[in-house]
């Protein structure tokens, strides 16, 4: 894989042997000089502030930090770039020529499906978060240390290294990173089988972060409550989680409410590889926005950065009038919905450690440098055979400062089914962000009234 350089600093050949020799130990945080470059020649969460050298990827601005004239949450995330087409078109028959800036898996899908296509845009590097956010980001990356798996003097969601020493850390950063404080929304999901039947899985959420909250708590980074809407074998079943920070000190708490039996109960398996309800096994409880959890099963390696080409800014899959039918394909969504930049990502190996289980033997992860959001993911089972990849197209939420998923796309190599979540063409209710949140409301007793 091709790497470029990363690091400037007079640390870099320590950090670099240490990469090499794969470890994950916390290094120490960053020095008030290092910390001094957030800003300057990187962006406020540890991007390459530059273009490349040939100007394919330009300079980061600012980001995108207005909506579109006249427009109103109602009307959805649209387009702020209507103007703009197509460079070119990545295909199965030209795929060779790009090889060096495709991932494994979104080549390996180009092979397999004679109608997934990689539209090639302009790169607009668009994410950015409000500057109250990335103030204490630089305020808490002189601060906050790796211990183990958990962090400490993490003060609230946020991007804790933006100049990441190991893999580990790498992975924290999306793990944390700023989503708004808490949300609310209602989307819908699909698992599409091989002869392109779907059904849909209607969802409604809510996560609130600690620092949303009437009240902190120890070692806690969010709580959440997720409500299946439909279908009628589903409706009315309730999770409800509260993430710890440190996974391993303190495992996840996580509760279900199913309709059909009247009955709250723990449910600890709720982690990991266990497979979600209403996804046909397509998607593991780990793989939730774009990976969560303990990352505690996995040896992380930092490979390096990669000019790639990945979904991004794909403000097209947010178009309202369109119905889901026109969305969802045999093999894969409708490719013209589908928006690719190159942007440079940090790629992030996760190796299965000896004596641990995971359905997964080896998982590669596509960091945005600028929003530290995984991106694309190369999923290999415990043989080291290619499975599964999840390509996962983001926008900038314009309003709110908030860059994340417009949708999820998981692809199964060794069936041709696939699953997309994140979708929401045909709700009328606009997502809400910056929600707050009373730990009163995530408690068990809250469940039984949540399921009716």
């Amino acid at each position: 894989m091709k790497t470029i350089k990363t690091c400037h600093t007079p640390r870099a050949l320590a950090i670099a042997i240490a990469l090499l020799l794969g470890g994950n130990d916390a290094f120490a945080k960053l020095t008030d000089a290092e910390a001094a470059r957030l800003g300057n020649d990187l962006t406020p969460v540890g991007a390459e502030k530059a273009g490349n050298a040939d100007g394919s990827i330009p300079a980061w601005q600012g980001g995108l930090t207005a909506p579109p004239a006249g427009w109103s949450p109602e009307k959805g995330y649209v387009d702020p770039f209507p103007q703009d087409k197509p460079q070119m078109v990545i295909t199965a028959a030209n795929a060779d020529q790009y090889k060096d800036k495709l991932s494994p898996g979104t080549l390996a899908l180009l092979k397999k499906y004679d109608n997934f296509k990689m539209p090639i845009y302009q790169t607009r590097r668009t994410a950015a978060l409000p500057a109250e956010v990335t103030a204490k980001a630089k305020t808490q990356s002189t601060q906050v240390e790796l211990q183990g798996f958990g962090l400490s003097n993490l003060n609230g969601s946020n991007i804790p290294f933006p100049i990441p020493k190991n893999g580990q850390e790498a992975i924290w950063n999306h793990l944390v990173r700023y989503l708004g404080g808490g949300f609310e929304r209602t989307y819908h999901w699909f698992p599409v089988r091989s002869s392109g039947e779907f059904y849909k899985v209607g969802f409604r959420e809510n996560r609130v972060f600690d620092q949303n909250m009437d009240r902190s708590m120890d070692n806690h980074l969010f709580s959440f409550l997720g409500y299946f809407l439909e279908p009628a074998t589903l409706q009315g079943t309730v999770y409800l989680v509260r993430e710890p920070v440190d996974q391993v000190k303190e495992a996840r708490s996580a509760w279900i409410y199913n309709a059909g039996a009247r009955r709250v109960r723990r449910a600890p398996d709720l982690a990991y590889d266990n497979v979600s309800d209403g996804t046909e096994s397509m998607r593991v409880t780990d793989q939730y926005d774009g990976y969560n959890g303990a990352p505690d099963r996995y040896d992380w390696k930092l490979v390096g950065k990669q000019e790639i080409y990945v979904p991004y800014n794909d403000y097209k899959l947010s178009d309202k009038s369109l119905k889901y039918e026109n969305i969802l394909q045999k093999g894969t969504v409708n490719a013209d919905l589908m928006r690719y930049e190159l942007h440079r990502t940090w790629v992030v190996e996760g190796t299965l450690k000896a004596g641990q289980k995971h359905i997964y033997g080896k998982r590669v992860m596509y960091l945005d440098e600028d929003s530290w959001t995984v991106l694309l993911e190369d999923a290999y089972d415990t043989r080291g055979q290619l499975w599964r990849i999840g390509v996962h197209p983001t926008i900038q939420f314009y309003d709110v400062g908030v860059p994340w998923y417009r949708a999820n796309i998981f692809h199964d190599l060794s069936n041709g089914n696939y699953m997309v979540s994140g979708l929401d063409n045909e709700v009328k209710q606009p997502w809400k962000f910056g929600v707050k949140g009373r730990q009163a409301d995530f408690q068990p007793d809250a469940l039984r009234r949540a399921g009716h």
